[in-house]
């Protein structure tokens, strides 16, 4: 149990920690009462539209990649953390005030959306990357994982308690008190022991900084490799909002209460694989590669779940897999990339996480209008094949995985040369 908690032994990283998992509890409320609203109240359960919100939300941060990662490189991660947090609980609060008096239009949710993708593309590299001067060495993977766990704990608590709220006093107050909660993460920031935060390589000022993460990626088949399965779990296999909001509506005929439930049945799976990544010394490949197929699976049982209980259930174990996934991948790039371009390294890797969003939601929100929300979950289905693919393949032609049968029994046996080098760089870089 120490070891899966051992980077919250440094006052920091307990103190950020905390404001973190406020925020994101808030962060979940609110999402999980926007798409409500859109479904619900402002449309006639057009799952379109809230793959539109979606899109609006998560695009920012593809079409502002160049720039996000360089100021995150480039200027105080801290004082980035501030500004960003801020600015999004001023959206927060005015949305509130408009969906509390009765004025908000689905033009204005589309509106606050894109602002908030705006800024939280900002916001993401630099949290990201703000972690190495809260936590170094051993610890940094441990780290990555836990912050993973605190927002899959936001988000078994945060949708279970939107939902209540939504229908006792209505998504309005939900936002403004989403609002409220980014305020734990500025008073953390703010009570952070400067003289202990680890001081990290700047990025110099030169001609061609914009294109520097890309050409330090072009370098990493690995992390191409890495970047390609997250594209495809992403884009068409991540919309959990979407799959859960029109099968709970759709399929069961379940209101907001039980829609907020769901998620936070969901969570349950998800934290328990951030745990257990949490406790793994290193990120090991091929848990990216068994949790591709797994969430395939559990896509698949989720989407023939003849009740809404077994559809719970089935989402415990997509939530597992899906999470084991996305800390295993961000654990391997963070921790193999150089400081001075991790920003930049991370603003990449999140613009093809979340980015994709925008191109996956609405086509697997097309499909749920028009096969059935069951299909749209066939749909993230085969993501997670296609993903198991290129890994598998990755993992054949630089890896040499084969299968034998030795003493009646089934091997798999790899090189695994060039993760085991980059992490070890990663981490000898992390030291200095």
């Amino acid at each position: 149990m120490r070891a899966m908690f051992r980077s919250l032994s440094g006052y920091n990283y307990r103190v950020w920690a905390a404001g973190a998992l406020v925020s994101n509890v808030g962060t979940w409320m609110q999402r999980t009462a926007q798409d409500w609203l859109v479904l619900t109240v402002l449309t006639d359960n057009d799952a379109v539209a809230v793959g539109l919100v979606m899109a609006l939300q998560f695009g920012p941060l593809l079409l502002l990649l160049p720039i996000t990662g360089l100021v995150a490189d480039r200027f105080d991660q801290r004082r980035i953390l501030m500004t960003t947090q801020a600015l999004m609980g001023i959206l927060g609060l005015t949305l509130g005030i408009l969906t509390v008096t009765g004025t908000v239009q689905l033009w204005h949710v589309y509106v606050f959306a894109a602002l908030l993708g705006c800024v939280a593309a900002f916001d993401a590299p630099a949290r990201q990357a703000f972690v190495s001067q809260l936590v170094v060495g051993p610890n940094l993977s441990n780290a990555v994982a836990l912050n993973s766990a605190s927002f899959s704990a936001a988000r078994m608590i945060g949708p279970a308690v939107a939902g209540l709220l939504t229908v006792i006093v209505g998504a309005g107050w939900v936002f403004m008190i989403n609002a409220a909660s980014f305020a734990a993460v500025l008073v953390s920031l703010g009570f952070l022991r400067l003289s202990e935060l680890t001081p990290t390589t700047r990025a110099p000022k030169k001609r061609g900084d914009l294109a520097g993460g890309f050409r330090y990626v072009a370098g990493r088949p690995d992390i191409i490799m890495i970047f390609a399965m997250i594209f495809l779990v992403g884009t068409f296999g991540l919309n959990f909002s979407l799959f859960i909001a029109t099968m709970a509506r759709v399929e069961f005929g379940a209101g907001a209460a039980e829609f907020g439930v769901l998620s936070s049945v969901m969570a349950i799976g998800s934290i328990t694989g951030a745990l257990l990544s949490a406790q793994r010394e290193k990120p090991r490949f091929r848990f990216l590669i068994i949790s591709t197929g797994v969430f395939a699976v559990g896509c698949v049982i989720a989407a023939l779940a003849p009740s809404l209980v077994t559809f719970a259930i089935a989402l415990v174990l997509v939530g597992l897999a899906a999470q084991t996934f996305m800390v295993t991948a961000n654990g391997l790039v963070q921790l193999t990339t150089d400081s001075a371009v991790r920003g930049r390294v991370m603003a990449i890797f999140l613009a093809i996480f979340m980015g994709g969003t925008p191109v996956g939601a609405p086509i697997v929100g097309w499909v749920a209008n028009e096969l059935g929300p069951r299909y749209a979950l066939g749909v993230g289905a085969a993501a997670g094949v296609a993903a198991l693919l290129v890994g598998v393949t990755w993992m054949v032609r630089s890896q040499h995985l084969r299968l034998r049968f030795t003493e009646r029994r089934l091997r798999v046996t790899h090189d695994g040369d060039a993760i085991a080098i980059a992490l070890q760089v990663g981490e000898s870089t992390a030291q200095r």
